[in-house]
């Protein structure tokens, strides 16, 4: 299996069958900046689902995964790998560990749904992290599970 890079749209994601589209998102429950918008500009489920999970609280925290179908044989994976939406103590919002628990729980889902992923440079946006830290975790994660995975830049 690969990791490929594309310039283009990741709410877009290329290819054929099972595809999951994968994002980094809080643990506040806010919802408003960066690829967020992307998604919500195309569906609205994503974001109903996520401000309803974090209003129930069930599993909302570090490390938890929910995957919300939104077209046939679509997927958007919301990934708690973030805490907090600022710096804190000289620390970015994003957390390594919690981002590698998201995407061992995501690989376990894609290869259920023999589903490749598709995703921008998580949690190297708002988040601040590193895809030097980042890339490393999703090829352990998800290539080394035989899931294919795209990563989209948008065009400059």
């Amino acid at each position: 299996m690969s990791l490929t890079y594309l310039t283009g749209d990741a709410t877009a994601p290329h290819g054929t069958g099972a595809r999951i589209i994968a994002h980094v998102c809080n643990d506040i429950g806010a919802w408003g900046a960066g690829f967020v918008l992307a998604v919500s500009r195309r569906w609205s489920l994503p974001e109903e689902d996520f401000r309803r999970w974090y209003r129930e609280g069930q599993g909302f925290s570090l490390g938890a995964v929910r995957i919300v179908p939104v077209e046939p044989s679509l997927y958007v994976a919301n990934m708690i790998g973030q805490n907090g939406i600022r710096r804190a103590g000289g620390l970015p919002p994003i957390r390594y560990d919690a981002l590698e628990t998201c995407l061992l729980a995501l690989a376990e889902r894609a290869v259920e749904l023999s589903a490749s992923v598709h995703m921008p440079r998580i949690g190297c946006g708002l988040a601040g992290g590193k895809w030097e830290k980042v890339e490393p975790l999703i090829v352990a994660a998800l290539v080394a599970k035989n899931v294919d995975v795209t990563v989209y830049d948008l065009p400059v």
